[in-house]
C-alpha cells in the first residue's frame, strides 16, 4: 500500500504538534480530563505526546538496534511546574524539532529498531504522524475545539491502524485481537468528502487466518459511512458511531466488536 512520502511524515510531526500546541495556548484547562483517553489530564497526554517524540528522537538518533528505555532517554518528564501551558507548549515544541531533524539526517532506510519488526527510520516518521495527529484529536476534542486533518494524512492514519491491528493480531501480544477472526465477514468503511484521486474506501474482513483488508469500494456486511475525518475518529474509537454525519449501515453488532477488540496492545 503506498504511503506519503517521507518529508511530509517529518512536515507532518511539526504541523500537527504546532496544532497540538495551539489548543494548550487556546486557554484549554491543562487539569482537564481526557473523555477519549479518561486516565489522562490534557496536561498527562501532552506529556505523553512529548515523551514519544523524545523516545523516537534517541531511537532514531542513535540508529538503535534494541528498545531505548524511557529511563534513558534525556528530558522525558518535561516541565517541573504542573498547569504550566507555555512552558508545557515550548518542551513539546522542542521534541518535534529534536525528532524532524534526526529523521531528516538519518533518511526512510536507515536501520533503527522498531517494535513492529519494521526497523527503519521511516517507520517512526510515520507512527510519529499519527501518534501526534490522533492525541491531537483527543486534546481538540477535551477543549471544545474543532478538528481537521489533511485528507490524505486521514487515509494514510486509517491504513496504518489496520496494519497495527495485523500486527497485534499475529504476535498474539493481545488476547482481544485473537478473536479478530472469522468466517469473512467484513467491515466496509466509505470516506463520502474524499477528494478526486483519492482512494477512502476500504475493506476489512476477519477471515479465518485473521485479519485482511484492502483499500476498495466493495459490498460488506456492515458500513461505516461519513466525512473521512469522523471515520478515522469513530474507526479509532475516539466518537460516537452516532456522531451526527456518520452512518452505520449493515450489521452494527460487527462493528461495535470490531471496535473493542481492535487494539494497540
Amino acid at each position: 500500500m503506498s504511503r506519503l512520502a517521507y518529508e511530509r511524515y517529518c512536515d507532518e510531526i511539526t504541523v500537527q504538534t504546532e496544532q497540538l500546541t495551539a489548543v494548550l495556548a487556546s486557554g484549554a484547562d491543562p487539569a482537564a480530563t481526557v473523555a477519549t483517553c479518561p486516565d489522562w489530564s490534557l496536561e498527562e497526554l501532552v506529556r505523553h505526546v512529548g515523551r514519544a517524540l523524545r523516545w523516537t528522537d534517541q531511537l532514531v538518533r542513535t540508529r538503535a538496534t534494541e528498545n531505548i528505555p524511557w529511563e534513558k532517554v534525556p528530558d522525558t518528564a518535561g516541565p517541573d511546574a504542573k498547569g504550566d501551558a507555555v512552558a508545557l507548549g515550548a518542551w513539546l515544541t522542542e521534541a518535534a524539532a529534536l525528532v524532524t531533524e534526526a529523521l531528516r539526517e538519518a533518511g526512510p532506510d536507515a536501520p533503527v529498531w522498531a517494535w513492529n519488526g519494521e526497523s527503519t527510520a521511516g517507520f517512526w516518521a510515520r507512527r510519529m504522524t499519527h501518534e501526534v495527529a490522533v492525541h491531537r484529536a483527543d486534546a481538540a476534542l477535551t477543549a471544545g475545539l474543532s478538528y481537521a486533518l489533511a485528507p490524505e494524512v486521514a487515509a494514510d492514519a486509517i491504513d496504518e491502524w489496520l496494519q497495527i491491528v495485523q500486527f497485534i493480531q499475529r504476535a498474539g501480544v493481545h488476547e482481544a485481537a485473537a478473536d479478530l477472526r472469522g468466517d469473512g465477514r467484513s467491515i466496509h468503511l466509505h470516506a463520502t468528502d474524499a477528494p478526486a484521486g483519492l482512494n477512502a474506501e476500504w475493506l476489512v474482513e476477519l477471515a479465518e487466518e485473521g485479519v485482511r483488508w484492502r483499500r476498495g469500494h466493495e459490498k460488506a456486511t456492515v458500513a461505516l459511512r461519513g466525512p473521512l475525518t469522523d471515520v478515522l475518529l469513530a474507526f479509532y474509537r475516539r466518537i460516537p458511531l452516532d456522531t451526527p454525519g456518520l452512518e452505520v449501515l449493515g450489521e452494527r453488532e460487527l462493528l461495535e466488536f470490531w471496535l473493542r477488540r481492535a487494539s494497540f496492545g
